[in-house]
């Protein structure tokens, strides 16, 4: 069994960890807010440390779930950050959704200090993160990627070894990319479902079966009817991440209309105070709810 650090105790990382120390590993904790950490500690047997660093120091795995490229740098670099407090040969394991070039940074960065890193985002929300079925998507060498698979299986069913770094991150945002198109074209079937007086229930049953059937549909159709929105992944979580593909494409030269317009349609929800709703929120602005 390893010596394992998690940084950040959110909606995904609680569980996450949680799933780590079920399969056996001596885990330490840290959340910025520390009653999250002795909380987790405490439900699981655990400890919690005050900073990054006093987490990291002894771990031959340090796993890290926050929110946007400055809290990554903070948590990872920063003062009392956790790569240089590391041990030689340790692996960082980045699950949070930044840009590629934060990822290749901090790459940089701990490979001048012996240590490993990977990016490897993940997709699922918050009940593939409490269920352990989370995808993961990894950026980084081929030895770390080795080494960390069997920790990252604790919380993911599937865990794929994209290249070098910064390229989970680019396969995160495709799959950012892929649902916001998605979320958009299924709020506008199912606004006409409605303004069409069809029995939405007998078409969700008809039409998931066929060619437009999707994730989002299965999960969400139905709730999205019912003007139901509180299922783990937040507008605000998603308009950072249309961001970081939006940013990353005019870097690499891809076109990217459909995601500009709904990163548009995000930031509108937002603005309206909707930022808080899940992702699904986006039929708000076709249908009153």
């Amino acid at each position: 069994m390893s010596k394992v650090a998690f940084l950040g105790m959110g909606v995904m990382g609680y569980p996450m960890a949680g799933h780590i120390a079920a399969a056996g590993h001596e885990v330490t904790v840290y959340n910025r807010t520390a009653a999250k950490s002795e909380a987790w500690a405490a439900q699981h047997g655990c400890a919690a440390a005050l900073t990054p660093a006093a987490a990291a120091a002894n771990a031959d795995f340090v796993f890290c779930c926050v929110g946007d490229d400055p809290d990554v740098l903070s948590v990872a670099l920063g003062d009392d950050g956790a790569i240089p407090a590391m041990k030689n040969g340790a692996v960082f394991i980045d699950n949070s959704t930044v840009s590629a070039d934060v990822a290749r940074q901090i790459y940089d960065a701990a490979k001048a200090m012996g240590v490993h890193t990977l990016d490897a985002p993940v997709s699922g929300g918050q009940a593939g993160a409490e269920n352990g079925k989370l995808t993961v998507m990894v950026g980084g060498d081929d030895a770390a990627f080795a080494a960390a698979l069997p920790l990252m299986e604790c919380y993911g069913a599937r865990v794929v070894h994209m290249g070098g770094a910064g390229k989970g991150q680019q396969a995160k945002m495709v799959n950012q990319i892929c649902i916001a198109g998605l979320v958009q074209a299924l709020s506008e079937g199912l606004s006409f479902a409605m303004d069409a007086g069809l029995d939405t229930d007998k078409l969700l049953e008809a039409i998931s079966g066929g060619a437009a059937q999707s994730w989002q549909m299965v999960n969400r159709g139905e709730t999205m009817v019912k003007g139901e929105f509180d299922f783990g992944f937040a507008v605000d979580w998603m308009r950072k991440d249309l961001r970081i593909c939006l940013e990353e494409a005019k870097r690499n030269g891809a076109d990217l209309p459909v995601t500009e317009i709904v990163a548009g349609y995000y930031a509108e929800l937002s603005a309206d105070g909707f930022g808080r709703n899940d992702t699904s929120s986006l039929i708000r602005r076709l249908s009153q709810f």
